[in-house]
């Protein structure tokens, strides 16, 4: 199949898939949301709690740690607290952050679906400076039922964005990182995410407020870094990825992943091995599981509005066109979700990271993200980081593999006009100032600014 083919196809899939979100939101029967301003209760490790109900979409978009349907707890597929607290792959997010989307139980099974796309104007501005209309967009779906003395939980998020960015991926100053044709690195441009994101499982076994847990995944997520930035309310609404993403949650996708956990109460404790090698330059595909790298991650969730980690990984050879580079990563993160008035919900993320290369530089990166939503509507989205960089430049130049410190700010606004109970459809305007040091202003200009205007479509 062609590359044009290919382009045709994932957007008759992206629009089917709105079209039929749309039809859903029109004929279903509506089901009360639980309010945002539930108080949080803990869900009790109830054993096989789901066998025998039925109960067929149940509303998106809920608090899972406050349910009114007769105080049924609800819990996640690695211990007995409410699933709230579960984000990408094993990381944890605060409990109090919701899960959007649609949640059917249908006997044993619990389900939820997650999607989201947007259709991106993006002109980076610089001398020079690219422009290019594209599409981000994932689709999510998890599965859990009891299963012997414990929880089985299964996981898929797939991605058009192969065709619907295509290889060559998006401008964005200043991100490095992976390759479009397996001779050149990506400098200035964002890499689209593989059709095959996840394809994980899991299975726990919980007693009284502790359990033991593994997870799987072809690809998977391994036990490093903070959630992935398009699981983080912080951090999703913003269409267009943070230039520190190597420093943080690169490795969302990751083909070969085995992490076994342990979680006591507020806590929990992760070991993963892995394979350390990025998605190569065929986004289609599942490449070669291989387990030749680790990772151990520390969560704590203090309150159930706060989530902390801290986590450590050597990653092994993680770049196609520098295969004898190894590399020693270091996270820290904080995450904040609050409420403000009757409808108000706002959420913020501070994160680090470092990565230490051998051989090669040490280099690290720091950003802040805040989002709040004002009501149902509105949406106020803000981001800033500060990263030190060596892969700006290409040999035989000069500046080739020298580290530059440089930073973004992002800021930007969406308005939702269009809801029903299973969609959102939205209009946005972000605005983003790249900083560079003086000796790189020859070829980015002093402070070049960019806009992005999209379109927002997200399951709810």
């Amino acid at each position: 199949m062609n590359e044009q083919m290919r382009r045709a196809c994932a957007m008759l899939g992206l629009s089917t898939l709105l079209w039929s979100g749309i039809g859903q939101a029109q004929m279903h029967h509506h089901h009360p949301a639980s309010s945002d301003t539930t108080t949080h209760r803990r869900a009790k490790p109830v054993a096989h709690q789901h066998e025998g109900m039925t109960h067929e979409g149940m509303h998106g978009g809920m608090n899972m740690s406050g349910m009114d349907m007769g105080e049924m707890p609800m819990t996640g597929a690695y211990g007995p607290y409410p699933m709230s607290r579960e984000a990408s792959g094993t990381a944890w997010q605060p409990e109090a952050a919701r899960h959007e989307g649609i949640h059917v139980m249908r006997g044993a099974w619990m389900a939820m679906l997650h999607g989201s796309a947007d259709i991106v104007y993006d002109n980076q501005g610089r001398d020079g400076g690219d422009e290019k209309v594209f599409s981000d967009n994932m689709g999510m779906g998890m599965a859990q039922r009891p299963l012997g003395p414990g929880t089985l939980g299964l996981r898929a998020m797939l991605s058009l964005e192969p065709a619907t960015i295509g290889k060559d991926g998006y401008p964005l100053l200043l991100q490095t990182g992976e390759t479009a044709n397996g001779r050149t690195p990506l400098i200035d441009r964002q890499h689209p995410h593989d059709l095959f994101m996840e394809l994980a499982g899991s299975y726990s076994i919980s007693s009284g407020n502790r359990s033991l847990f593994i997870y799987g995944g072809l690809p998977g997520e391994p036990a490093l870094g903070p959630p992935a930035f398009m699981h983080r309310f912080s951090g999703i609404n913003i269409p267009v990825a943070p230039i520190t993403h190597h420093w943080l949650d690169s490795t969302h996708i990751t083909f070969g992943v085995l992490t076994a956990g342990a979680v006591m109460d507020h806590i929990k404790v992760e070991v993963s091995a892995f394979r350390g090698r990025e998605p190569d330059q065929d986004r289609w595909n599942i490449e070669s599981p291989k387990l030749d790298s680790h990772a151990f991650r520390l969560s704590v969730n203090p309150t159930d509005h706060w989530a902390l980690q801290l986590s450590y990984g050597r990653i092994h050879s993680p770049e196609q066109l520098e295969p004898d580079v190894n590399q020693d990563r270091t996270t820290a993160s904080a995450i904040y979700d609050g409420t403000f008035g009757d409808t108000g919900r706002w959420e913020e993320t501070v994160a680090w990271g470092r990565n230490r290369n051998r051989p090669g530089h040490i280099l690290d990166a720091f950003t802040a993200e805040a989002a709040a939503a004002l009501g149902e509507r509105h949406t106020l989205f803000a981001r800033v980081e500060r990263v030190e960089k060596d892969e700006l430049f290409l040999d035989p130049g000069a500046r080739a593999g020298q580290g530059f410190q440089v930073g973004e700010l992002t800021a930007g606004y969406r308005f939702d006009f269009w809801r029903r109970e299973r969609l959102s459809t939205g209009i946005g305007l972000a605005g983003a100032v790249s900083q560079v040091p003086r000796e790189l202003q020859d070829v980015y200009g002093n402070s070049p600014a960019s806009v992005l205007v999209f379109l927002h479509a997200a399951l709810r």
